[in-house]
């Protein structure tokens, strides 16, 4: 849970003061005022006991080993996790007002792609911040392996490198329970890149009741076609970059019913309710073999993804559009108006509902 302390309020107070004292930053008097539920702000009583928000805190299998809160708007933290055998991090996203609003807000779990170039900083480096700016939505962008594929993987030979474990045990709750959001179905989105993309489609079936919306930007959606060209794809990469030889879904033999679990086109009713958005390429670069691969591969597997949401009457947003296995900023401006439209919206009714 987050750290708090009481503090009584002395003749001369004032929650600017207060705010000066505790924050370094007499503007955040707004925070105070509305965790104790204060109207007037000008207004404020001797003797009176106020509740001080002063950090967020361990939890939920989690341990803060470093963490960073000066930036107006991205928050760092790295943590330390019995589910992952190095200490994974963390960027939070905050709304421009955030600090001032005392405004409860929509979450978007956003998750990055495979490579050893990908990490929780990648969005960061495509621009995030100008892409969201004044978007009421708070944006979760977590560690995810180099290639982790979103799994609990059928074996490791490096320690544990149960990414689905810290995801949605551990650092869902964990952001709930540390910041003002909506701990609800209505107040979820999960969206990703590439492998992440995956992720997104596979853990809002999964996890049916946590995620409201789920966006894939050029991630794959059938796992078993051409041969299981995904699976394998998913077991070589972990084995060579994650895993020291273990695999994400087993090797030779996959584990088949967490293969089943995890691919979308098996999973189609777990969609039904669900605001669906995909995006994939058309043209790939025929000169670069990773590229028109993975691209084609992805867009097959879109459009089968796609048929079968259609023929169950499930609704959903997909574009085909050019180029071939990159991360498109204007798609996704598009997906997150879509997304903040979907979701709860941000309200400061809700906040102080959550006060205590």
């Amino acid at each position: 849970m987050p750290d708090f302390t009481r503090y009584t309020v002395v003749a001369g107070d004032t929650l600017s003061a207060l705010a000066a004292r505790f924050y370094g930053d007499a503007s955040l008097y707004p925070l105070i005022a509305a965790v104790n539920g204060i109207a007037d702000p000008g207004v404020i009583d001797v003797g009176q006991v106020l509740v001080i928000f002063i950090g967020r805190s361990d939890g939920f299998g989690l341990r803060i080993v470093d963490r960073n809160e000066n930036d107006p708007r991205l928050w760092y933290y790295r943590f330390q996790t019995s589910a992952i055998g190095w200490n994974p991090g963390v960027n939070v996203l905050l709304p421009d007002d955030y600090r001032t609003s005392g405004r409860t807000y929509p979450v978007l779990y956003l998750f990055h792609g495979g490579g050893t170039d990908q990490d929780f900083r990648t969005f960061d480096f495509l621009g995030i911040r100008d892409l969201t700016a004044g978007k009421p939505i708070i944006i979760v962008m977590p560690d995810g392996g180099h290639a982790g594929w979103y799994s609990n993987p059928v074996s490791s030979f490096v320690g544990p490198r149960n990414w689905e474990t810290f995801h949605i045990a551990q650092l869902l709750p964990w952001i709930e329970a540390n910041f003002r959001t909506y701990a609800e179905y209505d107040g979820r989105a999960v969206a990703g890149f590439s492998m992440g993309g995956f992720g997104a489609l596979k853990y809002a079936a999964k996890y049916y009741g946590h995620f409201a919306s789920a966006s894939s930007h050029s991630g794959p959606a059938s796992l078993r076609r051409d041969f299981g060209l995904v699976v394998h794809w998913a077991n070589l990469s972990s084995a060579v970059l994650d895993l020291g030889g273990g695999t994400v879904y087993g090797a030779p033999l996959w584990d088949q019913a967490r293969v089943s679990a995890d691919n979308p086109v098996e999973r189609i009713d777990s969609y039904r309710n669900k605001r669906i958005f995909l995006v994939a390429g058309t043209s790939p670069d025929p000169a670069n073999w990773f590229d028109s691969v993975n691209e084609t591969q992805v867009l097959a597997g879109q459009r089968e993804f796609r048929e079968r949401l259609s023929n169950a009457g499930i609704p959903h947003e997909s574009h085909e559009v050019p180029g071939g296995h990159v991360f498109r900023p204007d798609m996704f401006r598009l997906d997150l108006d879509g997304i903040v439209a979907r979701l709860r919206p941000a309200s400061i009714g809700a906040a102080a509902e959550r006060a205590d």
